[in-house]
């Protein structure tokens, strides 16, 4: 069922490459949150929760491939293809720290308490960084000697204290324990995982693999993980928060949006980009969700349009 009143994206310019990821913050203690955007221009930009740029993190010397924000939103994450990680003061924009690579860096997680930094990317390996050491050796995550995936790690997240998760396109998802930086569980999936994240609220994790999306908990238990396959080939994939009822991918085959019900129906098809949609984020508090696509614009969409939210105000169909 769709609804009646068309959805109107809200268009947030300024980048002038593709956009590779997009991240929200939880919700903040003013009630409002963060957007961070990461692109190929190497300059990610945070932005209120309305779209409003905020500024931009100047000091990569290559795309960027991922960036998120710590839970409390005063600092952000980066990984970029100039072999570099940067942790980043988010009122200043100043770069915190630097940690040097011997490869492209594809992925980073900042710990709730951002006190450590994860990151992966095309040595097949993830490290753990202290914060609070920025020149110490970083930690490798596996038994020594080894990568920690066979191929390129695509995405890591943090759960909770103690529990880092990365994803390869090796097809493997594997858990560590991070105190002892050893190897807890792996789940092996058939294709190579485009896409993972963290759904906080929900729990799980949220994978992209070649037809499919799955949903997994986040920490390993006996709960089923929910996969569906999809007629086409999904590059990220986001699930509401709030509702739990559905969720947007984006996809390289075509320049749509799509929304999905959990029994993997398609509910809706959102055009707006001009190019192919690298990825999908629903805001911590369900009410919209950007886009990112090989454009370089972010698109912000309400999940109910019509409804009166940040730069959206309310109307009717005529009115």
């Amino acid at each position: 069922m769709t609804s009646q009143l068309k959805a109107v994206p809200l268009v947030a310019p300024g980048h002038t490459r593709p956009v590779t990821h997009l991240s929200f913050s939880p919700i903040l203690d003013d009630g409002a949150y963060l957007l961070v955007s990461s692109c190929k221009d190497g300059n990610p930009m945070l932005r209120e929760w309305t779209g409003d740029w905020i500024g931009t993190f100047l000091g990569h010397k290559g795309a960027v491939w991922c960036t998120k924000l710590s839970p409390d939103g005063s600092k952000a994450a980066s990984g970029s293809a100039d072999f570099t990680a940067k942790i980043w003061d988010t009122y200043s924009g100043e770069a915190l720290h630097s940690f040097p690579h011997n490869h492209i860096v594809r992925t980073v997680a900042i710990s709730r308490t951002s006190s450590h930094l994860l990151t992966g990317g095309q040595e097949k390996k993830v490290r753990i960084f202290d914060l609070a050491r920025p020149d110490a050796e970083a930690d490798l995550l596996g038994e020594p000697g080894t990568t920690s995936h066979d191929k390129t790690v695509k995405s890591v997240v943090w759960v909770g204290e103690h529990t880092g998760v990365s994803a390869g396109e090796d097809g493997i998802i594997k858990w560590w324990d991070l105190r002892t930086r050893k190897l807890t569980t792996s789940l092996a999936l058939p294709n190579p995982i485009t896409s993972m994240e963290l759904s906080v609220h929900t729990k799980r994790l949220v994978v992209t693999s070649g037809e499919t999306v799955a949903f997994i908990p986040a920490l390993p238990s006996t709960a089923p993980t929910h996969s569906l396959n999809l007629p086409y080939s999904p590059s990220s994939a986001s699930v509401h928060p709030i509702l739990q009822d559905r969720f947007i991918t984006g996809n390289l085959g075509d320049e749509w949006v799509r929304v999905h019900g959990m029994d993997g129906e398609e509910r809706e098809v959102l055009k707006g980009h001009h190019g192919p949609v690298h990825c999908v984020e629903f805001s911590p508090d369900g009410e919209m969700y950007a886009s990112g696509s090989e454009d370089g614009t972010i698109r912000l969409w309400q999940t109910t349009p019509g409804k009166s939210y940040g730069l959206w105000q309310g109307h009717t169909n005529g009115g």
